[in-house]
């Protein structure tokens, strides 16, 4: 559950709140006790994927595109 500071508070320990956020926590920012802002760690963004990375480890069935059976389209228009 996040931690909920008036600004005055957030201005005074501004380090120390950035030091809670740091170690994961979520810190919210109120005016007049309305939540205003919240601060989060940055979250390291994942690596750009690589056009044709998996070429070779996917395989594709010959009958990918043939008819579904009647039994499984019942299912999907039930």
């Amino acid at each position: 559950m996040p931690v909920q500071v008036n600004i005055h508070e957030a201005k005074t320990h501004f380090s120390k709140l950035l030091a809670r956020v740091k170690e994961g926590e979520e810190v919210i920012i109120a005016k007049a006790g309305k939540p205003i802002a919240r601060l989060v760690p940055v979250v390291e963004r994942p690596a750009r994927r690589l056009p044709g990375s998996a070429k070779g480890k996917v395989t594709i069935a010959p009958d990918f595109d043939a008819p579904l059976p009647e039994a499984i389209l019942r299912e999907f228009e039930g």
